[in-house]
């Protein structure tokens, strides 16, 4: 299969039951009809894993003491993973 952009070889990814294609050239990526949608769902449900609320604290920390927040911590998307190399 042949890049659109640049006439490239497309090279074909199984990402979770999506299939991506990847141009080796430049680097453009090019999904099926319905394999947005697929990845905006996933992308949902990791983010509700990720960023769901933590269990109350006994009591919370002292005044003082030292907390593990995250506080410029910036955690990648489950489609900035899924597109690393």
């Amino acid at each position: 299969m042949r890049c659109p952009k640049c006439s490239g070889t497309m090279r074909t990814y199984d990402r979770n039951g999506v299939h991506i294609e990847q141009c080796e050239n430049c680097r453009g990526i090019f999904l099926d009809y319905g394999e947005l949608e697929t990845l905006s769902r996933v992308e949902g449900q990791w983010a509700q894993q990720q960023y769901a609320a933590p269990p109350p604290p006994h009591g919370g920390p002292a005044w003082g003491a030292p907390h593990h927040g995250r506080h410029g911590h910036h955690q990648r998307s489950w489609v900035g993973m899924l597109f690393s190399s």
